[in-house]
């Protein structure tokens, strides 16, 4: 029986080992090289120069931004989902943007908040004026909340599906407003869900960099848009791999902090 399980977990573990843990290793390899192929440290220390923890202290921020918004759109929107006729049409409709390809909705939205797009001629005929709407934080912002709620929306959404609502109609019936129900029953029992949710999206949101390029127009500079740039302009790989290297272990760090132990307890 043993034998068979490792026959089966074999395909897996050589999938793991091809495209995580080897990338990651010469990840690891590469940050110790400095731009002429030379051993060095040089790359950690660089890091922690006031530059790059600002840098890394904007894009954690940012995160965090892009993170909390979703979680105020989707949690609503899920549990919207979850009273209406036709759920799962309605879910495939909120997840469908998340087929198209990203660079085609960035764009897109290049469109919407250019100076003579949708958004500045709604503006123009309310008499408020065209504004400067891309390469703002704002505009930031507001593409990658789009881009990430319905990473946000589906663990919600499978987590108060899971919920009992015989537990809310127990605390209804006990005399519980419905804030108090939602802040005792409903929240701590969805609580798995949501912290999936905050790592579908701030994980990737961290090393954003395609859309700091066409949205934000290098206004606002992430980790990731410094990876870009040692990689494909300065070519000097080691800083770039040494970057990756404390992303890496950010998103460790993340996971372990939500990770989704027991099911949310309804408080006493």
């Amino acid at each position: 029986m043993n034998a068979k399980r490792n026959v089966y977990l074999a395909p897996y573990l050589a999938w793991m080992a091809l495209f995580i843990v080897i990338p990651i290793a010469l990840i690891v390899y590469d940050s110790f090289f400095d731009i002429d192929g030379g051993f060095t440290f040089g790359n950690y220390e660089k890091f922690l120069t006031p530059i790059y923890l600002k840098m890394t202290v904007s894009s954690i921020w940012y995160a965090f931004l892009i993170t909390v918004f979703s979680l105020l759109i989707a949690y609503p929107a899920a549990y919207a989902l979850t009273k209406m006729k036709h759920k799962q049409l309605w879910l495939l409709l909120l997840i469908l943007p998340s087929w198209v390809n990203l660079l085609l909705k960035v764009y897109a939205f290049l469109g919407i908040f250019g100076t003579y797009g949708f958004v500045n001629g709604a503006l123009e005929a309310l008499g408020i004026g065209r504004q400067q709407i891309l390469f703002t934080d704002f505009s930031f912002v507001f593409v990658s909340v789009y881009i990430f709620i319905p990473f946000m929306i589906l663990p919600v959404y499978n987590a108060l599906e899971d919920l009992n609502p015989s537990l809310v109609f127990a605390a209804r019936d006990l005399g519980a407003s419905g804030w108090t129900t939602f802040r005792k029953v409903v929240f701590p029992l969805t609580l798995d869900g949501v912290k999936a949710g905050c790592q579908a999206v701030f994980i990737p949101a961290l090393s954003l960099f395609m859309i700091t390029r066409l949205v934000a127009g290098n206004r606002v500079i992430t980790l990731g848009t410094a990876i870009e740039q040692h990689f494909l302009v300065t070519q000097d790989w080691g800083m770039g791999a040494a970057i990756a290297v404390f992303l890496i272990i950010a998103m460790v760090v993340i996971m372990l902090l939500t990770g989704t132990g027991q099911a949310g307890r309804v408080r006493r």
